[in-house]
Order: C-alpha cells, then structure tokens, then sequence
C-alpha cells in the first residue's frame, strides 16, 4: 500500500492512498481529522486484541474501521445497504468504499502520519 501526505494552501493535511486502499485514506482525511483522539483509541484496541480471536470496531460518521485476525478493513457506512435490493445481473461498486490491509501497513501508515503532522 502506497500513500502520501498532502499539505492543501490552507494548511489542511490530506492523505492520499493508492488504488484499492483510497478508503483509508479518506477515513484518515474524514474521521481522525474529526477526532484526532481517535488514532489512540485504534492503537489501544489493536494492542487488546492482538494475539485473540477478539474483534473491534468503531463507527463513525462516515466510515467504520474494524480489527480483527492481524486484519484493518475500513467500510464507508454508505456500504449497509442490502445486496438483495440491486436488480439482477446488477452489482455494487465498492472497490473505493471498502478496503483491508494489515496491521503491519496499518500502523506504518498511522506512525507516518502522526510523524508528519508532528505528534
């Protein structure tokens, strides 16, 4: 998983995720830019359940991050409708609204940012 941070004119920090993975990055660009605290509480919950068959989810306003099995998948809540409801031969595009990565990459990414933003 590729990424960059991006500094925006007005100071604004965006990150910027390779294809595939562009969910993460608007999660960090949406959800921890609402809640800075946020990343603490996914290092906590990811220290609690490493090593357990535990899982751990936050949602949030506009996406749901979840732990589990060494795994992150992030999920746009947008993503809850029901399968059953597209017509057939249909289906959801979801390639930029759900993305899964390892622990590993996860917390590179998450150590890179804090590093970037100064924290």
């Amino acid at each position: 998983m590729d990424y960059q941070f991006v500094k925006d004119i007005d100071g604004t920090i965006r990150v910027q995720v390779s294809m595939d993975h562009e969910v993460i990055g608007q999660w960090f660009n949406e959800e921890v830019k609402a809640t800075p605290t946020l990343l603490d509480e996914v290092i906590l919950a990811a220290e609690s359940i490493k090593g357990t068959e535990n899982q751990w989810q936050h949602i949030g306003r506009e996406y749901t991050i979840a732990l589990h099995d060494d795994e992150v998948m992030i999920q746009a809540n947008l993503l809850a409708i029901s399968i059953d409801e597209l017509d057939e031969g249909m289906s959801y595009y979801d390639q930029e609204s759900l993305a899964f990565c390892g622990f590993e990459d996860f917390f590179a990414l998450v150590s890179a940012y804090r590093q970037f933003i100064g924290q």
